[in-house]
């Protein structure tokens, strides 16, 4: 019997064995296979990129490798692939010009500005733009106008209406459900606590929000008047009549657009640019472009200029895929730059809405120290607010996009209180004795009392200090100074730039320029940090929690945030510095 007992769990033990070995190898085998498909890309004679405006542009995106086994359609692309793509087609004397075609496309102020910017540079080499689409939403339009020719399908829509910024509010929702929020805070203007208590926005946050959606409205109208020789003022009559809805000729008549056309009639277009009147269009995606090897100035002396990406939440994990700020790794990553001495100088891209005052904190320590052994310069993306202003203000010097949502610089704590649902709603109720005043002090079973709410306002109180404390001191300005344009105030970049919160307006290149500037390196390489995941690292650090928050943020967008922020509230740090949670602007 126990000779037939160790011959079943051998056996056990060898299938087990066998079926991980099996599955390591078709894991192997499948990554080999699609790595195979990803060879570098030939580029012909007389090539067209096509730049597919449609989907979701995030800061640095990697598919998920379970997508790409699968064959699924990416949704969401990198700003930093698209960026390198224009570049790569711009020094490419094969390549003769982009092809823009436009759908539905969602992309932030400030990296719309990064992509507009790539191409009027492509544009000014002598290399055309043509942009063609159904419906242009007004993002794409905003690329669009970049364009030598705009058209417009016979049947087709340019979306031109104007800015609004929308949120959602929970506090009715949450009442119903027996759960109340209890808030803490300091800052006038800090408004990201407001969906959980109010049911609209405070007057305050009205007041902050038009001001950096005018502050953004006025940047498109500059950039499409100049491109488009159109007035301001006329741009903006055509806005007021939402052009969303009229016929295709009312763009031609009005100078949005140039010409209609069907797509057959577009493709003969590109044909002649490209004299292939005869010929296949040889066109190439985002992804041909991301497989074109693009020669990286590399100097002999092994300087390196590191360009270090710090994206999403701090410390919340509510991040995109692969875009969360987790600070003890990042304090790792920048001390082993700071350490390593063939790295001249670090372009810190912040693009984050904040998160995690602990966190936050943290990695300022880290930059400081940083600072104290090379130049730190950062370049700020969408977002580089509250906890990512937080991170951003100990550097030499700080780059911004105009359309840059920055500031923030406030401190709140928000702790849920669950008695109504568990006592009246569920019938749940709890007891206890305690050895101390105040040792029941979060005790799910009531609400905080007077002393124990003093205690966590002065707290809060404390963290905000310290905040304005770090901001004043690395803005050098007085710290009373320093408070009038705080109070949780979010603010453009071309309105922080006016305050002395930002240094300079532009993009990462102006960031890496500054940075090679400071520290008076001419000859370098410029390196990402940290590096992107091959798909085999990618695929065996996948989650099944990952991957489905990944999925939901693509079909939501910024609405997901929300949902995360609540579902993980047990585990978030009890002092935010986070800018309003959901701002829409569309």
């Amino acid at each position: 019997m126990k000779r037939f007992l160790r011959n079943v769990l051998a056996t056990i033990t060898g299938i087990l064995v066998s079926g991980f070995i099996l599955l390591i190898l078709g894991i192997i085998t499948v990554t080999g296979l699609i790595t195979a498909t990803e060879a570098e890309t030939t580029v012909h004679k007389n090539s067209i990129f096509l730049l597919e405006l449609k989907g979701n542009i995030t800061e640095r995106y990697q598919q998920n490798p379970i997508d790409r086994i699968l064959g699924e359609e990416k949704t969401t692309c990198g700003l930093d692939d698209i960026l390198n793509a224009i570049r790569k087609a711009k020094d490419n004397d094969n390549i003769k010009g982009i092809y823009m075609d436009a759908g539905a496309f969602n992309c932030q102020p400030a990296s719309l500005q990064a992509i507009r910017n790539a191409l009027t540079d492509f544009k000014d080499s002598g290399k055309f733009i043509i942009a063609y689409g159904g419906t242009y939403t007004q993002p794409s339009y905003y690329l669009a106008s970049t364009a030598d020719k705009i058209i417009v399908n016979p049947s087709g829509h340019i979306l031109w209406h104007g800015l609004t910024a929308q949120t959602f509010f929970f506090k009715d929702l949450l009442k119903k459900a027996g759960i109340g929020m209890q808030i803490f805070r300091v800052g006038t203007y800090k408004s990201a606590v407001e969906p959980f208590t109010e049911t609209e926005m405070s007057q305050a946050n009205k007041e902050q929000t038009q001001a950096f959606i005018h502050s953004i409205w006025g940047q498109y109208l500059a950039d499409i008047s100049a491109s488009r020789k159109l007035p301001k003022e006329h741009l903006d009559r055509l806005a007021d009549q939402n052009m969303d809805f009229q016929p295709a000729e009312a763009y031609v008549k009005n100078g949005l657009a140039d010409t209609l056309m069907y797509k057959d009639g577009v493709l003969d277009y590109l044909k002649s640019l490209t004299g292939t009147e005869d010929e296949k269009l040889a066109i190439l995606t985002l992804d041909d472009m991301t497989n074109i090897k693009r020669n990286i100035p590399k100097g002999k002396s092994g300087n390196i200029i590191a360009v270090y990406y710090a994206c999403g939440e701090i410390d919340n994990g509510t991040g995109m895929y692969n875009e969360s700020i987790h600070s003890e790794e990042v304090i790792t990553d920048l001390r082993e730059l700071r350490e390593d001495d063939a790295v001249k100088a670090v372009v810190l891209r912040v693009n984050s809405p904040g998160g995690s005052a602990y966190g936050s904190e943290q990695i300022w320590k880290e930059v400081s120290l940083l600072k104290e052994r090379k130049p730190v310069v950062v370049s700020m993306g969408d977002y580089a607010a509250s906890g990512g202003y937080y991170i951003a203000c100990a550097a030499d010097w700080i780059v911004a996009e105009p359309t840059t949502l920055t500031g923030s610089i406030g401190i709140f704590g928000m702790f849920p209180d669950i008695s109504d649902l568990l006592n009246n709603k569920l019938g749940l109720h709890t007891d206890g004795v305690k050895t101390n005043r105040l040792a029941d002090l979060g005790s799910i079973n009531r609400p905080f009392n007077e002393e124990e709410k003093s205690l966590i306002q002065g707290m809060v109180n404390n963290g905000y200090e310290l905040f304005t404390r770090r901001c004043a001191d690395g803005r050098q300005m007085p710290i009373e100074e320093l408070e009038k344009i705080a109070e949780g105030r979010v603010w453009t970049g071309e309105m922080a730039k006016g305050l002395n919160l930002v240094d300079e307006l532009g993009g990462l290149e102006k960031a890496i320029q500054k940075a090679a500037e400071k520290s008076q390196t001419t000859e370098y390489t410029i390196l990402s940090y940290p590096p992107k995941e091959d798909l085999l690292t990618g695929l065996l650090n996948t989650k099944p929690q990952r991957y489905i928050q990944s999925k939901a943020l693509e079909a939501w967008g910024d609405y997901a945030y929300i949902f995360f922020w609540a579902r993980n509230a047990a585990n978030i740090d009890r002092l935010q510095a986070r800018m309003p949670f959901v701002t829409d602007m569309k």
